[in-house]
């Protein structure tokens, strides 16, 4: 199986329903399109519509709502903006609020919600760098 050995390190501090659903897109692009990047970016665009990340690893969704996270994963490639980097998006402030507390963002009770995302975003990439350093 040739998502299992591509697993991302994020990925692989995720729980099982998140690797499976990783695997199993990813697997399919490979058969369609090959070995790469293309396939690679199916197998998190199949991610991110039941996951989001949470500092070093994926989590199911706010009360397991599915659908694009961001406007990357919601538009055709040549259309595309920027990613959200696994940040839901689509969350209500208050779950955002929820994760950014979990994560330990400062200042977070002062944030908007685009200030909520970012920091998130932010501070996933930290903790992604840090694990991938241990």
């Amino acid at each position: 199986m040739p998502g299992r050995e591509e697993l991302p390190s994020t990925l692989a501090r995720s729980k099982e329903d998140a690797q499976r659903t990783w695997i199993k897109a990813h697997d399919a692009a490979v058969d369609q399109y090959g070995e790469g990047e293309r396939a690679h970016r199916v197998a998190y665009g199949a991610l991110k519509h039941s996951f989001e990340k949470v500092g070093d690893h994926w989590e199911r969704k706010e009360g397991g709502r599915k659908g694009p996270s961001d406007p990357q994963s919601a538009t055709p490639r040549s259309r595309q903006e920027r990613s959200g980097e696994g940040v839901d998006e689509q969350a209500s402030k208050r779950h955002l609020y929820e994760v950014a507390q979990r994560l330990g963002v400062e200042h977070r009770s002062q944030m908007s919600k685009g200030e909520l995302l970012e920091a998130i975003r932010k501070e996933n990439r930290s903790r992604t760098r840090r694990a991938r350093e241990d």
